[in-house]
């Protein structure tokens, strides 16, 4: 465990803790906690991690803009993925982690190339929900941290490890806290 995979885990398990409480913050300690946890990766050969890192500073900027300014210029509200826009998430994740990992087995000497391309394909669509400040982000987090945890165990990256194994819990605690945002949201606009 190296003072780069700390400051990562530190600054990364901030970020997601303030996701789940719904605060504008997260996007900054994000920023941060990617840029290193993008080094990490890269040492422990998990090249898809490495691009998911660079995808999500690349968001954080985004989701840091649409949180404050995204509706009309007034912060996004936490809302519902339409129904029928879920399946096509799911197909989505699942054609991305099957062609990234086809790429990485061919290209590279990537280690678990498929379990480390699902982490990234439902990572990409859990955060752009989350960006849009959908319920539903949470739910696909799960799965990646179910997958993440063991996977990061097999290369060493003890710390890492039991960060995502917090972050389990932390998506169902969150999950719960936006499903009551939501109705608090939806009972305003009612009103």
């Amino acid at each position: 465990m190296s003072p780069l995979e700390i400051a990562a885990n530190v600054l990364a398990g901030a970020s997601i803790l303030l996701a789940g409480r719904n605060s504008v913050h997260t996007w900054w300690t994000g920023i941060v906690g990617c840029s290193l946890f993008a080094i990490v990766f890269l040492h422990s050969r998990l090249y898809a991690d490495v691009v998911l890192q660079a995808f999500f500073v690349g968001t954080s900027v985004v989701g840091w803009w649409q949180w404050l300014h995204g509706r009309d210029g007034e912060a996004l509200p936490v809302t519902d993925l339409p129904p029928r826009h879920l399946l096509g998430q799911v197909l989505a994740g699942a054609v991305g982690a099957v062609l990234y990992g086809l790429l990485l087995r061919r290209f590279t000497n990537a280690y678990a190339p498929f379990l480390d391309s699902t982490v990234l394909a439902f990572s990409i669509v859990a955060q752009l929900l989350m960006m849009r400040r959908r319920v539903q982000n949470w739910p696909f987090w799960l799965l990646v941290n179910s997958i993440a945890v063991p996977l990061y165990f097999s290369r060493g990256l003890y710390l890492t490890s039991a960060l995502y194994a917090v972050y389990w819990i932390n998506a169902l605690v969150s999950w719960r806290h936006w499903r009551r945002l939501r109705e608090a949201t939806a009972g305003l606009a009612t009103a």
